[in-house]
């Protein structure tokens, strides 16, 4: 889709072949979520800072319900981080770009 260290969209159907290999950061997001809105900037920060070493994806509840009902999703903003396809931790709710690096290079 696109390279590491930058934004993909995540869909039903690219989902599991996006996450299938390395680390991944993937965002289940709401247009209407107002904390959603706020870490967006805080993630393309991030993406820019980690490129090469995990990339980031973002999922939109409303329109993947397929995929946000598979992995549980009840608020957002929810950030699961995978390893080779497989959840290895999540967060939930609006962390700063410190937090977030940690949180990802904690599955380098």
């Amino acid at each position: 889709m696109t390279e590491k260290g930058s934004m993909k969209h995540l869909t039903d159907a690219n989902f599991n072949e996006e996450v299938k290999h390395g680390v991944t950061l993937v965002d289940f997001h709401a247009n209407w979520c107002g904390p959603c809105r706020m870490l967006a900037p805080v993630l393309d920060q991030v993406a820019k800072e980690i490129k090469g070493k995990a990339a980031i994806g973002k999922v939109d509840i409303d329109v993947e319900q397929k995929t946000a009902t598979r992995f549980q999703i009840t608020s957002v903003p929810t950030m699961i981080l995978f390893k080779d396809g497989k959840e290895v931790n999540r967060l939930v709710g609006l962390r700063n770009a410190e937090a977030i690096k940690d949180f990802i290079l904690s599955a380098s």
